[in-house]
């Protein structure tokens, strides 16, 4: 994985999950001819889905062919973490015209065996606690893709617009983008912030098959998901088989998920919920986080009242620490009425709170969440002292890339403080690591600002521009 303090897409962008975590799994990726008659085949296979809305599709795996494969691999990331096997991607590829036809075969017969995946462990949150990945093999990661590039055209036209986790075209910037504009149209309320307690650990076998066969009944792809549903996870010497959850890491993993909380919430939510509210509420959901802004607080407290009993029903718990109501009028509007004062919200690694805008009205702003910049801290204090022994240049470049790697996330209209912020202290932490380089390395703040002015960090920039 990953030690860049950039959001590289985990699992969530706030993970690492997210758009930067799963491209965790995705290589810098450019047309080829054969990319066009791929193209060609998900738009047949999405056309299908469309007309056929509410029928269980049986026949997609032919799609499936050594053509597809190769454009699964290509868009499989070549340098990623190795599985089980310790095969990278260049090795895979030294006999890529005789592993294609090979895996093919295997995939269509029945006789594929779904490899263990190897877990490593990843900080969360604060980064006090860790969260396990799942490393696939990269043959693995290949066929996942093929698999998954099916699916995703059959659900995507069924997929509402309240989701935007690893969906194409959609963003972790764009769910934030949705969820301020419809708290300034709404002139705020009250903001259900919800946890699932281990989704990806605690997701019911038995209950996400049968979902999939309401869609799907194809022998080949629903056989191929089950063997990655009970691939066993390894752990250093321990091998073991998890009779539920679905390995974070997977290439087909957050898909898997978006079907599961598809039918858990989403629809749910829009279809049943919604009709019987008396004001109006919002969803938006990346992936398993989501927030729910409601209108009226009445609403609310009966949505939190059934929300458990719902998630129950499938296997599912919800965090009872995590999970709160928090007041978010408009503080124009609360002052008027006598609300509570409007609090704050997380979601992907921002904190949401109300501010003035450059022209005095009121508009809602992020900020980087207060654990997201101290997780980004620490791991910049551990990389500055394992690597302080380094050529200053060497040093400096991976600096360099790690503030743009932050910025490119985090930089968004409003959290130019907190971007000022890390850049300060990544100086601070730099100059106190050079420091302890030996003995007589001791460097001052004079000499640190003379080998900046040669090799200057990069400063704070808003990337992500948004209305003021």
């Amino acid at each position: 994985m990953s030690d860049d303090v950039g959001e590289p897409g985990r699992r969530d962008p706030a993970e690492q999950r997210a758009v930067p975590e799963q491209r965790l799994l995705e290589g810098t990726m450019t047309e080829t001819p054969s990319s066009t008659n791929i193209s060609t085949k998900l738009e047949q296979i999405a056309k299908t889905a469309k007309e056929m809305r509410g029928v269980a599709l049986t026949t997609l795996a032919h799609y499936i062919d050594v053509e597809w494969l190769r454009e699964a691999y290509r868009r499989t990331r070549k340098d990623g973490a190795r599985g089980v096997d310790r095969q990278s991607g260049a090795e895979y590829a030294e006999r890529l015209e005789d592993n294609l036809p090979s895996l093919l075969q295997r995939a269509k017969s029945g006789t594929y065996r779904a490899p263990p995946v190897r877990r490593v462990m990843i900080p969360k949150g604060d980064g006090t606690k860790t969260r396990p990945i799942g490393v696939p093999t990269f043959e693995d990661k290949v066929l996942q893709r093929a698999v998954a590039m099916v699916v995703e055209a059959v659900y995507e036209v069924s997929f509402l617009d309240v989701s935007y986790g690893f969906r194409p075209g959609r963003s972790a910037h764009q769910a934030c983008e949705a969820l301020k504009n419809a708290a300034i149209r709404m002139g705020g309320g009250w903001a259900l912030e919800v946890d699932i307690e281990k989704f990806f650990d605690s997701l019911d076998h038995s209950c996400l098959q049968e979902i999939l066969r309401r869609r799907i009944r194809d022998g080949v792809l629903l056989r191929l998901i089950g063997k990655w549903l009970n691939a066993g996870v390894q752990e250093g010497a321990n091998l073991h088989f998890p009779e539920e959850g679905t390995p974070q890491g997977g290439v087909i993993s957050p898909l898997l998920a978006n079907i599961y909380l598809h039918e858990v919430l989403d629809e749910w939510f829009v279809g049943e919920v919604q009709p019987r509210l008396r004001e109006r509420a919002v969803l938006v959901r990346y992936a398993d986080d989501f927030v729910i802004l409601f209108a009226r607080k009445e609403d609310a407290l009966r949505v939190l009242e059934v929300l458990p009993k719902r998630f129950g029903k499938y296997g599912l718990t919800l965090h009872p620490e995590k999970t709160r109501l928090i007041p978010f009028r408009r503080p124009d509007i609360a002052a008027r009425t006598r609300d509570e004062e409007p609090g704050t919200f997380d979601l992907l690694g921002f904190t949401f709170h109300w501010g003035l805008s450059r022209n005095g009205k009121w508009i809602v702003k992020q900020r980087t969440a207060k654990d997201r910049f101290s997780r980004t801290l620490r791991r910049l204090r551990y990389w500055c002292r394992i690597h302080r022994h380094e050529p200053i240049k060497t040093q400096h470049t991976a600096l360099v890339r790690k503030l743009n790697g932050h910025y490119a996330y985090f930089g968004v209209t409003s959290n130019i403080m907190a971007l000022g912020r890390l850049w300060h202290e990544t100086k601070a932490i730099w100059r106190k690591w050079l420091s302890r380089r030996s003995r007589k390395a001791f460097i001052s703040w004079a000499k640190m600002h003379r080998l900046l002015a040669v090799l200057p960090l990069p400063p704070p920039r808003i990337v992500h521009r948004y209305g003021t």
